[in-house]
């Protein structure tokens, strides 16, 4: 069975927290997440198609992005700067919403002082994009850690199957994104 199907069934068949009614799996939401489901297991290249000038330190390094960790609740994704490994996506269903996260951590594993900043979706979005603007526990993050400038984050996913994979973070002045190649997994 492939995962989207388990995923779609898992919805339908259990609610994700008591009291709260299944996720339908016909919505924008539980295609995209379905869809993203489906990438479980593999790992792909990516490269930063924004032009802004703070990108320049991704540019030029290799860019992966690895879809593991997979439940019917949720998805994390290490994405590797180079070297740097400290970074994973984390997007969940919520209630009836969903929610991506930023885990962020040191080489020896302990969470960086910015960790676990992200947001919820507002609207259904669509099959293949899903928009997260800044949720309030992380404006308060934001504000405590000198990175009051986040505070407007707009962050987005979205899933073309077999063929991208993009990655967005958007606020005044700021325009992060990057891209990753659906048609060619790459082994490590």
């Amino acid at each position: 069975m492939k995962i989207a199907s388990l995923l779609a069934a898992t919805a339908l068949s259990f609610p994700l927290f008591p009291g709260v009614a299944a996720a339908r799996s016909d919505t924008p939401q539980a295609v995209f997440f379905a869809n993203l489901g489906e990438l479980c297991g593999r790992r792909f290249e990516g490269r930063v198609v924004s032009t802004d000038a703070a990108d320049a330190d991704f540019a030029d390094k290799r860019l992966v992005m690895h879809v593991r960790d997979c439940s019917a609740d949720e998805i994390r994704i290490p994405f590797a700067v180079g070297q740097d490994r400290s970074r994973t996506w984390v997007v969940s269903r919520h209630e009836a919403r969903l929610r991506l996260k930023h885990d962020h951590r040191h080489e020896d594993g302990t969470t960086d002082v910015l960790h676990w900043y992200g947001g919820e979706t507002e609207n259904a979005g669509t099959a293949e994009r899903q928009a997260f603007p800044v949720d309030a526990e992380s404006i308060a993050l934001f504000n405590a850690n000198n990175a009051s400038v986040s505070t407007t984050n707009i962050w987005a996913m979205e899933v073309h199957p077999d063929r991208v994979f993009a990655y967005e973070l958007r606020r005044a002045n700021r325009h992060f994104r990057v891209e990753f190649d659906l048609t060619r997994p790459v082994a490590d």
